[in-house]
């Protein structure tokens, strides 16, 4: 690279929310940095896609989970493309609905050290350069799981749950040294391929029908939101958002306690 232009990395870039906002952010005059754990096809379909369209764009692979494998990826992007002006963390947890006695310690675990481990490691990989430069800006995609623990989710709310105190824990330390730090609470279906499209397999499209256009958050139009978020002045800055579909009921009331009988 030679125009060294700032840079939006994102670690998490299916074709769902992660791509969608590579893309809006290489339209605002970034250099993408894709980062996701396989398909190296889809990565260079959506690395293809933001070039067509006039940004530019990288795509790397990245098994998070790899010890080293995160700080890596910020030493060489810092050194070989530009400076990290905007980091997107959009790695999800979900090993789907498990009772606590089918959630081997080890399932546990991964959960934690991809959701929150995992976010914490590209802090302190990425912010000591941000602080230097005098700024930055870290998003994070999170999930209902955040705010509510369900049965069978165990890993993924402990996961989340943490990744959301993290979030908190950082703009205490950062926001005075001028990094924005913004949870999103995704509260509600994305329409991603390979994410919610991978889990549900076969009945994907169904589920797609089921739930209409208007039923599932279109991850281009949430894209503008994430780019909302990036150019906020300090004194203006949101640390957390909620966004669903119209449709949904919101996740402080769509799961209400079991009837009562008082006979």
């Amino acid at each position: 690279m030679t125009d060294r232009k700032p840079v939006f990395l994102v670690v998490g870039a299916g074709a769902g929310i992660g791509g969608n906002v590579a893309a809006r952010f290489a339209q605002g005059g970034y250099h993408a940095v894709l980062a996701r754990r396989s398909d190296k096809d889809g990565l260079d379909g959506l690395v293809g896609a933001i070039e067509q369209a006039g940004g530019s764009a990288t795509g790397t692979l990245l098994d998070a989970a790899e010890d080293g494998s995160i700080e890596e990826l910020v030493e060489r992007v810092e050194r070989d493309i530009g400076p990290i002006q905007c980091a997107l963390f959009n790695l999800g947890a979900q090993i789907g609905n498990r009772e606590l006695h089918d959630t081997p310690h080890k399932a546990f675990e991964l959960g934690w050290r991809l959701a929150c481990f995992g976010l914490f490691r590209l802090a302190h990989a990425m912010f000591p350069a941000m602080v230097e430069r005098g700024g930055g800006t870290l998003l994070v995609t999170s999930a209902t799981a955040a705010m509510r623990g369900n049965a069978g989710q165990h890993s993924h709310a402990a996961a989340m749950g943490g990744r959301r105190m993290l979030c908190q824990s950082l703009n205490a330390e950062f926001a005075s040294q001028g990094i924005h730090v913004a949870h999103v609470v995704i509260d509600g279906s994305v329409l991603a391929p390979d994410t919610l499209g991978r889990m549900l397999g076969d009945s994907w499209e169904a589920y797609k029908a089921s739930k209409g256009v208007e039923g599932m958050l279109d991850p281009a139009v949430l894209a503008e939101t994430y780019w909302h978020l990036a150019q906020q002045p300090r004194n203006c800055w949101t640390h957390e958002l909620d966004v669903r579909p119209w449709t949904d009921m919101p996740w402080w009331n769509d799961n209400p306690p079991p009837a009562i009988d008082t006979k």
